[in-house]
């Protein structure tokens, strides 16, 4: 069975190596010790959420915190070619669900998007604890999936800054029903962002969709159905990742 992840604040992983002691408390501490009920001689792994990834073994268990020893200890490099998810707001939660399987796909970024068609907006406050949301849903999934490196949640953007974005990335490839280029088999480059962009509910807008390609985006289908907005950047993603990083 995969040892369980717990995410540390960075300074406490700088300088572990092997034989090293560290002590995991606070709310992971007490989620380790009292709901998971790890006790000693037991081995969980530690991260900081930006690629380093700790072994370490349980040598005293507390109420609310254990006392380890350090086993191993790694880097997971950032990788040259980023999967960034750029997910139009969607009512029903859907695009929690879409960023959450998303991260477990490995993807590197996600996009809030403010789309002409979506129907959820975020302004103010609200915007601010969805957003908030959003990184405890990708930091949530991440530990799920022991990813070493968890998802960057972005600035909410409107078409103007997804523009700039696609303008600056190594390819921007559009989920879209009507497009003819296949996403399978699609050459990807060897470095830079790759933009996944998908729509709401309601589809994206035939100007939105003009502006994108005008700014060197790449319409492409997924296949002969049609997704939900929860589901089509998860199932992007996991051929991409097929394509550049399972093998």
């Amino acid at each position: 069975m995969t040892l369980p992840l717990f995410l540390v604040a960075p300074e406490r992983l700088a300088g572990l190596d092997v034989g090293g002691a560290v002590v995991l408390d606070g709310p992971e501490g007490r989620h380790a010790a009292t709901v998971r009920r790890i006790g000693a001689g037991e081995s969980v792994l530690l991260s900081d959420g930006r690629g380093t990834r700790v072994t370490a073994t349980v040598v005293a268990a507390g109420r609310a915190e254990l006392d380890l020893t350090v086993t191993a200890v790694e880097a997971d490099p950032e990788p040259s070619l980023r999967l960034v998810l750029v997910q139009a707001l969607a009512k029903a939660d859907r695009d929690e669900q879409a960023i959450e399987s998303a991260t477990e796909l490995g993807v590197d970024e996600v996009v809030p998007w403010q789309a002409a068609r979506s129907i959820v907006v975020w302004r103010g406050e609200r915007g601010t604890k969805a957003r908030r949301k959003w990184e405890s849903v990708v930091t949530a999934a991440a530990k799920q999936s022991r990813r070493s490196r968890v998802p960057v949640v972005a600035e909410p953007v409107g078409q103007r800054d997804l523009v700039e974005r696609i303008r600056s990335s190594a390819l921007t490839l559009v989920l879209h029903e009507d497009a003819s280029t296949p996403l399978a088999g699609l050459r990807l480059p060897e470095s830079g962002d790759v933009l996944v962009v998908v729509g709401p509910e309601g589809g994206i807008s035939p100007q939105e969709l003009a502006t994108f390609e005008e700014a060197g985006a790449t319409p492409v289908r997924l296949g002969s159905t049609v997704l939900r907005s929860s589901s089509a950047g998860p199932a992007a993603l996991a051929v991409l990742s097929a394509a550049a990083r399972w093998r």
